[in-house]
Order: structure tokens, then C-alpha cells, then sequence
């Protein structure tokens, strides 16, 4: 989990990514204008070389859309993807093939994102195959060295997909991710498909391997207490904003969004004298297509004043690398 100076690896500039609905018949007669879901609506972030960024939100806050688009499995509207000094936001097809190489995403079904019909030795060599990462003749024993890498014996390249448990399919992903040799990881939600029991496992898989293989990561999850212990820098993601982002622990210590505040007290607490009762966010995320005007998180922030229906706050700095969009800073509850 160490982080490095220098310019950045990753680095996303003002990324916007709609979806048109689709019209019905009486839409399309009557000449009705498309709506547009808003995705991502302006995101920027930052990855540096072995630095993990916890990429955090409720369903629907755009956090998914964001990965894909950074792998060009979308294409975004607007905005800039750069990739090691290279924007990936406008390279072909053939030359994406290579920044894919150096760039793989762990997706949150384990049971989905392999094919039931392949064999894990074979899936999981696919990849390395592919990029020209080894040659056939050295495929056994590379799949042998990503089964060890994750915790798994050898004689797992033998089994298929559903002889594993959650828990082992998805070790099996990471080792397909990791097969191709990546600098950057993009885990969608990698454990919440999974038992509680299994997860720690899976979470402590990942930091290892952060460590022993120098890795870069953006790690996404819909609980901030499930990045706590992997990430340096933390990012939180509202109706396709970033509305806080800071260092891990000061995050944690001090959280400046009633939003980030309201998903920190949504974690459970081991000591029954510090857990909430209340609810942690009232009401649902409204629809991306109906986004209120000024502060998106107004309509269901207790603190919100007359200022948040009519001006979209911007984020602002509140502590060194701490940054947070709300009208309301330096945040209080009083």
C-alpha cells in the first residue's frame, strides 16, 4: 500500500459518460426528445505508481461506469483517460490492445466473469497468451505460478468454474487479471459478491499482492469500511460526482461530506457503545435522469440550507490533499 512520488500513472480529467433511454413506440411518434441518464458527470482523479485509490458510492453513483470507461469498455462523452503519459481516451482499437496489457479489472461476480465451459488453467493463461506476455510452450507452469500467487494448488488448472466455491472463482479472476503482468488493477466491488467470512480473505489476498507485485490500484466498493485498510487516498462518489476525496485516515477521522458521514456511520462497529442507531442516509439516490438543480445530495442531506437548492457546490480544499464539495464546510452536526 505504498505510494510514490512522481507524476501519475492514471490520471482522469473531467470524465462525463451519458446513456440515451430507450424510446417507446409513442415516444418515437410523437417526436419526443431522447432522455440521457448522467453517469459520470465531470470526474477527475489522480493514481500514482503503487498508490490504491478507493473509489466509493451507493449503486447508481457512477463508480462502475467510471471503470469501464478508463478500460475504453465504454467510450466516455467527454474528458481525458491518461495511462502513463499516453491519453488512452483517443487511441485506436489495435493500440488500446497494449495499454489493456498493462491495465486489468476484477470484476464483482466471480460467478459471471468466468466461462463456465473453460477450465481454470486455460482462462486463466488466456490472457498472458493473448498480449504475448509468454509463449504456449510456458503456459503450464505460468498458470502454476498465478494459482500460487493467489493461494491455490496446482491441480486447481484442472477444475472448471463451478466445482470452486465464491471464493476460490474469485481468486481465480484476480489470477486471470494478474496473468497478463498489469502495472494498474481496477477491482470492481471484488468482495461483495462474497460471504463476510470470505472477504477479509480476499482483502488481504489483494493487499499482498499489492505489495509483493508493486501494483497500482483502484479499488471500488459501496462500503467506506471495506477500503479502509487497503487504500491510501479515498475518493466518494455521489450521482456521478466525486464530492469528497482525501488520505485514507484523514477521511476516516474527519469526514467534511454529510454524505461520506452518512456512509462511514452505515458501517457496522464491533463495540456495541459506538453503533448508530439511525438511519445512515435517508430516502433513495434519485434518478439520473431528474438530477436536482444546485447540491445533488440535498434532497436527502439533514443539513442542508437555502444556498444547496440553487448553487452546485465545487470541490474545495479543507486540509492539506482533503477536498470536499459541500455549502455547509467545515462540517458539524451542531
Amino acid at each position: 500500500m505504498s505510494a510514490n512520488g512522481g507524476a501519475p500513472l492514471l490520471e482522469v480529467k473531467d470524465l462525463v459518460k451519458r446513456f440515451r433511454a430507450r424510446q417507446s413506440v409513442l415516444e418515437q411518434i410523437t417526436f419526443r426528445p431522447a432522455r440521457h441518464a448522467v453517469a459520470v458527470d465531470g470526474v477527475s482523479f489522480s493514481v500514482k505508481k503503487g498508490e490504491t485509490l478507493g473509489l466509493v458510492g451507493e449503486s447508481g453513483s457512477g463508480k462502475t461506469t467510471v471503470a469501464r470507461s478508463v478500460l475504453r469498455l465504454i467510450d466516455p462523452d467527454e474528458g481525458s483517460i491518461t495511462f502513463d503519459g499516453v491519453d488512452v481516451s483517443g487511441l485506436s482499437r489495435s493500440k488500446l490492445q497494449d495499454v489493456r496489457q498493462r491495465m486489468q479489472m476484477v470484476f464483482q461476480d466471480p460467478y459471471s466473469s468466468l466461462n463456465p465451459r473453460m477450465k481454470v488453467g486455460t482462462a486463466i493463461a488466456e490472457p498472458a497468451l493473448v498480449h504475448g506476455v509468454i509463449e504456449r510452450s510456458a503456459a503450464t507452469a505460468h498458470v502454476k505460478e498465478m494459482l500460487d500467487l493467489v493461494g491455490l494448488p496446482a491441480s486447481a488448472a484442472e477444475r472448471y468454474p463451478r466445482q470452486l466455491s465464491g471464493g476460490q472463482r474469485q481468486r481465480i479472476a484476480i489470477a486471470r487479471a494478474l496473468s497478463a503482468r498489469p502495472s494498474v488493477l481496477i477491482a470492481d466491488e471484488p468482495v461483495s459478491a462474497l460471504d463476510v467470512s470470505v472477504q477479509a480473505q480476499i482483502l488481504n489476498l489483494l493487499s499482498k499482492l499489492l505489495e509483493e507485485l508493486d501494483l497500482t490500484m483502484v479499488f471500488i466498493a459501496h462500503q467506506l469500511s471495506v477500503v479502509r485498510h487497503i487504500s491510501n487516498r479515498v475518493a466518494i462518489m455521489y450521482l456521478g460526482r466525486i464530492v469528497e476525496t482525501g488520505p485514507t485516515d484523514r477521511v476516516f477521522a474527519a469526514p467534511q461530506h454529510p454524505y461520506t458521514k452518512a456512509l462511514l456511520e452505515a458501517a457496522p462497529h464491533p463495540d456495541p457503545s459506538r453503533r448508530h442507531t439511525r438511519a445512515a442516509v435517508r430516502g433513495d439516490i434519485p434518478s439520473p435522469f431528474d438530477i436536482p438543480s444546485g447540491c445533488r445530495f440535498r434532497t436527502r442531506c439533514p443539513f442542508a440550507i437555502e444556498r444547496c437548492g440553487t448553487e452546485d457546490p465545487t470541490l474545495r480544499t479543507v486540509a492539506e490533499a482533503h477536498l470536499a464539495a459541500c455549502h455547509v464546510l467545515p462540517f458539524r452536526e451542531d
